[in-house]
């Protein structure tokens, strides 16, 4: 008679999955949502490694891993990212928020006096408009995109999170006179022909790439946001990582004063912005 196989533990699937090629983190946050369990339990899974996985969970879990396996990023496949402190909701329809945009976060919140009416033009699955709240419960802050996908998991994100931010859809700044103390925003900067582009398939092109150099969106949202500032007000600008050079002279050329630009937590140029003291 034939043994019958072990039946799989925790263990033995993060350490099986591991062999496939996932990252130790990725594979604890799979296993963590196919449990129904946080992804602040990576403790939880030390103290249970040896329990049982039925069948129902590990069919659950190698579809995950089929997905991470594609490329598919980690927070759609959760449907969850951290950013800024806060859980939020995010599927296809939206940019996974990045840690290095959290950059863009801290620089507006330095900027900002009691008060500000802040705009944050593409703002996808909210990130920015909703972190920017959250820590400045007194400012007015309006969140803007394109999209109408985009905008609808943007006011989730503010329903569950409580947070009072106004919503609009548009093209950037058109239609939305101000006057803003500051305009934030994380627009499309890839080079249409960017061969980095093939590695995020799964993302939405339209949030990705700008144009022949990658900086479409922001001569645009440059050349408009002079007449939509306060005097006094910031325009704070996210790039990429070989664009700080370009984007300061888009607000040189722009009249914007104090241009400068802040570092990721890589140490690279990741945001550019200046003042409008028209």
């Amino acid at each position: 008679m034939s043994p019958v196989p072990a039946q799989p533990t925790i263990n033995s699937a993060l350490h099986e999955s591991q062999n496939r090629g996932i990252g130790r983190l990725d594979t604890h946050m799979l296993l963590l949502h196919v449990l129904g369990r946080t992804p602040h339990d990576r403790a939880w899974l030390l103290a249970h490694d040896a329990d049982p996985l039925d069948a129902t969970t590990q069919a659950l879990f190698e579809a995950a891993l089929q997905r991470r396996l594609q490329g598919e990023p980690l927070a759609y496949i959760t449907g969850h990212q951290e950013f800024y402190g806060l859980d939020l909701q995010v599927d296809a329809r939206v940019l996974c928020p990045r840690a290095d945009t959290e950059t863009l976060v801290d620089w507006a919140l330095q900027v900002l006096a009691a008060n500000a009416h802040v705009v944050d033009l593409g703002t996808g699955s909210g990130a920015i408009a909703l972190a920017i709240q959250h820590q400045r419960p007194d400012a007015q802050v309006h969140a803007r995109d394109i999209s109408a996908d985009a905008l609808a998991m943007a006011q989730t994100n503010a329903r569950r999170l409580g947070l009072n931010v106004t919503f609009s859809q548009g093209t950037w700044l058109q239609g939305l006179e101000g006057p803003w103390d500051a305009i934030v925003s994380n627009p499309p900067y890839i080079a249409a022909a960017d061969p980095h582009l093939a590695a995020l398939i799964h993302e939405p092109l339209q949030s990705l790439a700008s144009g022949a150099d990658g900086l479409d969106d922001l001569r645009t949202i440059v050349k408009q946001a002079a007449s939509r500032l306060k005097s006094g007000g910031w325009l704070l600008l996210e790039h990429g990582y070989d664009q700080a050079d370009a984007v300061c002279e888009l607000l040189l050329s722009g009249g914007f004063a104090d241009v400068q630009s802040r570092q990721d937590l890589a140490g690279i140029a990741r945001c550019s912005g200046g003042r409008w003291l028209g």
